[in-house]
């Protein structure tokens, strides 16, 4: 049988073993061997309890305790039976009972009630408390931690592999604490129940010795006293170890070392303290009467550790210090950085620049690293770096978002606050506001809050994710003109690297990099991801020895990207659709007319806004009942139809029916039918 297979099976055997132990009697040789296991199972745990980075590298703890704390008492009666019945219960037992405590059952007594006093009062109590604490507060702390996974995650810091692990270590770490809760009650327990069965034992020691066999009062309590006590300070020694394996358990805070490592580390972090307590021992000395050896040699050994501690940062060269010389401020270097316009831009009103200061806790800037690779992987798109400054010019607590250096958009970070949203959100303290990208009720409020937020159900959300998630939401509305033409031919290498025939075949031969970046701006402006370019310079490549038409040249592209275009848009694996009555449609078709920004359809006023009347009202109708309908008309259509349906539905997408490929199930909402104009006409 495998080892695995012997562990699972051990495991459980061992646990019914401990309670066939509470019915049936054991040798004094069988004892002695399982309180010697006993003992060292209690150091075992003690000592992995030490050696753990964090408390759920041993989750299995309390039940470990549990197992243990039943065992200690099965040995218990097992002792308790032997001693009672045959006045020897094996050679551990009768040696703590005699050599330990000097025979005496006086100083037997006294040592057992200070062990006991030591683990019940001192250790136990404590770790109780603890116990309890953590188990609350991690509980209370679980939406939270909960709510900054999901925004790292939106932010693009993590990935979901990390968020799913991150999301299992916090249910493990809740877990683990409420079931600590419940172990030191064991331990708690396991105290009564000593000081419960060694009174048992004394006073039926007394009962067995003098009134069935007949002994003296001096003989009974040599007899059987001394190995009630011996029996539980065997007992206590075990308890003593779990108990205090228990207190550091709940006490241990999650670290990169062993618990020894860290404390010495920070023990002799400063040689300051150290020094004062050497010279504190050797001042001892002068106290008439006391022993000065002692604190001589105390005091010597914190002098010498003093001694050995390096101060932060002797003997290492100072980092981060540069020696900076000025240009001369008219150099065409300094001129032309001054001119130069960042693509992509953001500005700090200077009170919340902590948000960029590691030193603070601040990781905007590592957050917004993430977000670009977030973006490349969803868009496709190389997203330019982004310029972080501060600004005297905007108002207190205030960011703002630049594009090409035009601002366009702006929100609010004010210092010490975390964004609660939600309906109930008004009645926390705080500064009422909206949600900068889905325009949602929130507020605001005093970072203390945010525990008393999350019970109210309110979605609170730190300014770090507030302000990368506005960043995202813009960078996703001008993804188009953000791709430039150096970003373009970068794609393109990328592509040639893996299938150099599919880029040779297109550009330069058929399209120019400035053709193929119209394409692509045209699918970004429209949500479309350009990640999939084999695909689109394949089909690239096919339209255009046909026509150079970038709206044609457009809907090729969309064509070979239908499955992924219509799958954002899926609601259980089905697309719900706004479509025109074909006579309408065909009315569109024969409007159509080319412009200089693409082609439009050139319909009457007054059917063109009876059309876009029924249009939002279909929308609307839908959303109402949780639906994202979509416009759907044909290909040849589909592009003029985008532009006269943007100014009044911006977010409502505009496909073929070709592009409908992807999706399983077309359910149509409603048909755009125009016959008011018509019998007004």
């Amino acid at each position: 049988m495998a080892p695995k297979a012997l562990l699972q099976l051990g495991v459980p055997a061992g646990i019914v073993m401990i309670v066939v132990m509470l019915v049936v009697p054991l040798p004094a040789v069988v004892l002695d061997m399982l309180i010697a296991l006993n003992i060292t199972s209690a150091l075992l745990v003690l000592l992995v309890a030490m050696f753990v980075h964090k408390p759920l590298e041993f989750a299995a703890f309390p039940a470990v305790v549990l197992v243990l704390t039943l065992f200690r008492l099965a040995l218990n009666v097992s002792a308790t039976r032997l001693v009672l019945l045959d006045g020897y219960a094996g050679k551990v037992i009768d040696t703590f009972g005699h050599f330990v405590v000097g025979g005496s059952l006086i100083v037997g007594l006294i040592v057992f009630a200070i062990l006991l006093i030591i683990q019940f009062v001192v250790i136990t109590k404590g770790a109780e408390r603890v116990a309890e604490v953590g188990a609350r507060f991690t509980l209370d702390a679980m939406p939270g931690k909960q709510m900054a996974i999901d925004a790292d995650l939106n932010s693009g810091l993590i990935d979901e592999d990390e968020a799913r692990r991150r999301r299992a270590e916090v249910h493990a770490e809740a877990d683990f604490y409420g079931a600590m809760d419940g172990a030191s009650k064991f331990v708690k327990g396991d105290a009564i129940a000593a000081i419960v069965i060694t009174m048992v034992n004394l006073l039926g020691g007394f009962a067995v010795g003098m009134a069935q066999k007949g002994m003296s009062f001096g003989d009974a309590i040599t007899t059987y006293s001394l190995l009630s006590v011996g029996d539980g300070l065997v007992s206590q020694i075990p308890a003593l170890l779990l108990s205090t394996a228990t207190g550091l358990i709940v006490t241990r805070n999650t670290g990169d070392s062993d618990m020894g490592s860290d404390i010495l580390r920070q023990l002799t972090a400063n040689k300051m303290p150290l020094q004062i307590a050497g010279f504190g021992a050797l001042a001892i000395c002068l106290i008439p009467g006391l022993p000065k050896l002692p604190f001589v040699t105390a005091g010597g050994i914190m002098l010498l550790a003093s001694s050995r501690v390096q101060r932060p940062g002797d003997g290492e060269p100072v980092e981060g210090v540069e020696q900076v010389v000025a240009a001369p401020p008219d150099t065409p270097e300094v001129l032309a950085a001054e001119i130069h316009v960042d693509p992509l831009g953001l500005e700090l009103s200077p009170d919340i620049i902590d948000l960029v200061d590691p030193a603070s806790g601040g990781d905007l800037l590592d957050r917004v690293k993430a977000l670009r690779r977030k973006i490349a992987g969803e868009l496709g798109i190389i997203v330019p770096p982004v310029r972080t400054r501060d600004s005297i010019d905007l108002p207190t607590g205030t960011y703002a978002i630049r594009l090409f250096g035009i601002e366009v958009a702006r929100g609010e970070a004010p210092r010490g606050t975390v964004l609660a949203i939600g309906d109930n959100v008004g009645v926390l303290p705080g500064q009422p506001t909206r949600e900068p990208v889905f325009g949602l009720e929130a507020s605001w409020i005093p970072a203390e809050l945010r525990v008393q937020a999350e019970l109210s159900g309110a979605t609170v959300v730190d300014r770090a994710s507030v302000i990368t998630t506005h960043l995202a939401e813009v960078v996703g509305q001008h993804a188009a003109r953000l791709l430039g033409r150096e970003d373009v031919k970068t794609l393109t290498e990328l592509v040639r690297r893996t299938h150099p025939v599919v880029v040779e075949e297109l550009t330069p031969a058929q399209l120019s990099l400035g053709e193929v970046q119209r394409v692509l701006q045209g699918l970004l402006v429209e949500g479309v991801a350009v990640r999939d370019l084999v695909r689109i310079f394949e089909a690239l490549s096919l339209k255009a020895p046909s026509t150079k038409d970038p709206d044609a040249l457009v809907e090729a592209a969309r064509a070979s990207l239908g499955p992924a275009i219509v799958a954002p848009h899926l609601t259980e694996a089905a697309v719900h659709v706004i479509s025109f009555e074909p006579t309408l449609e065909q009315r569109m078709l024969e409007a159509v007319r080319a412009g200089d920004m693409g082609a439009v359809v050139a319909l009457d006023p007054l059917l063109a806004q009876t059309v876009l009347g029924e249009l939002v009202t279909l929308r609307t109708s839908a959303e109402e009942q949780g639906l994202r309908p979509v416009v759907v008309c044909a290909p040849q259509l589909r592009a003029a139809v985008r532009r006269m349906v943007a100014p009044a539905l911006p977010t409502t997408a505009v496909l073929s029916y070709t592009e409908l490929v992807g999706a399983t199930q077309v359910r149509s909402v409603g048909t755009v039918t125009g016959d008011r104009v018509a019998v007004s006409a």
